[in-house]
């Protein structure tokens, strides 16, 4: 059941009327499109995509989305969205003519991300060689790419010219940083680039 706490997107219809979706505890995906079957469907609107965005639930967050599936763009407070982006009170969303309003009483304003340790990791909390490992590490997954993969150590290295015993060091850090040490090698990277690219520390910009 949705109370006046929960986490909310609020716009006007094509009608009129406005209307306020609760992003609610069993909800973890929203659709946005043109098609009948959105959960937000934009029928009227020519400059909607069938599938246009997507808002999703990740880590306790809110994430919009537009992986390039949109003809004409998603806007958040004005900037054309690449790839995703985390939200934050009071964003301001238009997909075609409709602007949505992100509202939430509960969230940090922060881009950020909480990891189990308790730590919060932002962008400012790391070095700029530790954000450019991270960039090389999540550079396959631009534009969403499909069946993409992390590259290796020796690819990173080779990339940004420096030893593997170099990458290493930092992968071991980042691996601590953003509490995914603890899960088996075959996962690590690639739920390093989730959380990576869900919380905006690397964006699409900077691939």
């Amino acid at each position: 059941m949705s109370s006046d706490d929960d986490p909310r997107l609020s716009y006007t219809d094509a009608d009129g009327i406005p209307r306020r979706l609760a992003l609610s505890d069993g909800l973890s995906h929203v659709t946005i499109g043109r098609s009948p079957h959105s959960d937000i469907a934009l029928t009227g609107d020519a400059e909607v995509s069938q599938l246009h965005a997507t808002v999703d639930k990740v880590g306790g967050h809110w994430v919009v989305v537009d992986d390039g599936l949109s003809r004409n763009g998603t806007f958040v407070n004005g900037d054309r969205l690449a790839g995703r982006l985390l939200l934050r009170p009071g964003d301001r969303i238009r997909i075609g003519s409709t602007l949505f309003t992100f509202q939430s009483v509960d969230m940090s304003a922060s881009r950020a991300t909480r990891v189990s340790s308790g730590a919060v990791i932002t962008r400012r909390s790391l070095t700029e060689i530790q954000h450019a490992v991270l960039c090389s590490l999540c550079r396959p997954y631009k534009h969403s790419a499909a069946f993409a993969s992390p590259p290796g150590n020796q690819q990173i290295a080779e990339e940004l010219f420096l030893s593997v015993d170099t990458i290493k060091s930092h992968m071991r850090e980042l691996f601590t940083k953003f509490g995914v040490e603890q899960l088996p090698p075959n996962q690590k990277r690639v739920r390093l680039v989730e959380r990576a690219m869900q919380t905006g520390i690397v964006t699409d910009r900077d691939l």
